[in-house]
């Protein structure tokens, strides 16, 4: 019997190694769409100018502004996942993937407040996932949320990478490069279980 979309994207989810098997068959049903700009304008609204990628920083207290956007971003992430968790969207290897994902971002964002704390910063808190202002209404697939969560990795890694270069403290910068490693691996993965190239270009932006 011919494997459906779902079953594919569920093998795929479940183990990354099947990610690509049958890619080039499902990619002309998905294209960069609402909900995956809105994950990419989610992520850029808690990445403002002049506390992410904006003058270089020239201190420790930049710095910290630095890291507290990066926080905020954090947690949007794991609230975002915790929406998608809580649907009944997701089928199990892909609710298990999903979660794994929202658990790095739990251990990004207690790196970060741990630093901030270190830096004689305050860390921001957390919001509630419905004051994030997620279009949940228009979740109504279990592609629909990889969708929408792969708009917000795609913003995330691209926030590290105007973030790197910023970091007064050179030990900072490598820190966020790492994260930013991740949340790309991240995109990657979810645009390849929706049938997308996960290597879109040779360079992020």
């Amino acid at each position: 019997m011919q494997r459906s979309y779902d079953d594919t994207l569920l093998v795929s989810a479940a183990d990354p190694q099947q990610l690509g098997e049958g890619r080039s068959n499902r990619r002309q049903f998905f294209r960069v769409g609402g909900l995956f700009a809105a994950g990419l304008a989610a992520s850029a609204a808690l990445t403002p100018v002049s506390g992410w990628a904006g003058a270089l920083s020239r201190s420790t207290a930049d710095d910290v502004t630095i890291l507290n956007t990066a926080l905020a971003l954090e947690y949007q992430a794991i609230a975002a996942y915790q929406v998608g968790a809580e649907s009944g969207l997701l089928q199990k290897p892909v609710l298990d993937v999903a979660l794994k994902f929202q658990g790095q971002h739990k251990a990004h964002a207690e790196v970060l407040s741990s630093t901030i704390t270190k830096l004689g910063g305050t860390p921001v808190m957390a919001k509630k996932p419905s004051d994030y202002g997620f279009p949940t209404e228009s979740l109504k697939t279990q592609a629909d949320v990889l969708e929408f969560a792969a708009g917000l990795e795609k913003g995330a890694a691209s926030a590290y990478l105007g973030a790197v270069p910023q970091f007064h403290n050179k030990d900072l910068a490598k820190a966020a490069a790492s994260i930013m490693g991740d949340e790309t691996m991240h995109w990657a993965v979810l645009l390849n279980a929706l049938g997308k190239d996960p290597v879109p270009a040779a360079f992020i932006a």
